[in-house]
């Protein structure tokens, strides 16, 4: 009879699965807190105070929006306010997508779901969505979501702590790790021509209508975009198939 036992250098391909979403789930976890350091510094230039600034990484926990909310501080003061929070907002509106696709993917419970709310970001839904398994999908948007959390706001009270000392900190391109981070996850993903147009087509409407939209405005219109072409091409390629 044919022994059935595992060697014990044979790994189950599950264990390997959860092990990359705990590694990516860290990994992105750092490049991106680094850059809560940016937010820090900024905010207390624009004329925020230190618990301010901390409150806002706290509760508002958005990169892209809080940036944007003290960028329109920076340039119109409290006066402005109006102003940056219909930025932030817009911004934000993208975590509601995230929202319902992570439904199904942080946990069964109803407490798993209110509080993933606040763990629901760019970062956590990509390394999420980077795995097949549901165990590891649930492994990478906690272990990204909470590891970013925490590191975030650390990075925050340094940088609002430690900003005259660091000077002009976007001269350190700590903007530049985030975004390695995300695109070391994207770029798996850009095999199919389907998602190849998708993401060209997102990335140039979002890149040409950035200087002339206020800030949110162009990820509404590029997710827009690149559903209108993940339909038409996904249809191109059934009819392909089919012919």
């Amino acid at each position: 009879m044919r022994s059935t036992k595992r060697t014990p250098w044979t790994r189950p391909p599950q264990a390997a699965e959860d092990r990359s979403a705990w590694r990516q789930g860290v990994a992105v976890s750092v490049a991106t807190s680094a850059y809560g350091v940016s937010f820090g510094a900024l905010a207390v230039a624009a004329g925020l105070g230190v618990w301010q600034t901390c409150v806002l990484s706290l509760l508002m926990f958005t990169g892209g929006s809080q940036f944007a909310f003290i960028g329109v501080i920076a340039s119109g003061g409290l006066a402005a306010a109006p102003s940056a929070i219909a930025s932030a907002a817009l911004l934000g509106v993208r975590n509601v997508a995230y929202a319902v696709r992570m439904n199904a993917v942080v946990g069964l419970s109803w407490w798993h779901r209110i509080a993933a709310a606040q763990f629901t970001i760019d970062e956590s839904a990509a390394v999420a969505l980077a795995h097949t398994e549901p165990r590891a999908r649930r492994i990478g948007f906690w272990v990204t979501g909470l590891g970013i959390y925490l590191g975030w706001n650390l990075a925050t009270l340094a940088g609002a702590l430690l900003g005259d000392v660091l000077g002009d900190v976007r001269a350190y391109g700590l903007d530049a790790a985030a975004a390695a981070a995300f695109l070391a996850l994207l770029w798996p993903r850009l095999r199919s021509r389907q998602a190849a147009a998708v993401g060209v087509a997102a990335a140039v409407v979002a890149g040409g209508l950035t200087p002339w939209l206020m800030p949110g405005m162009h990820v509404l219109i590029a997710a827009v975009v690149a559903i209108l072409v993940g339909w038409f091409v996904g249809v191109g390629t059934r009819e392909e198939r089919t012919s």
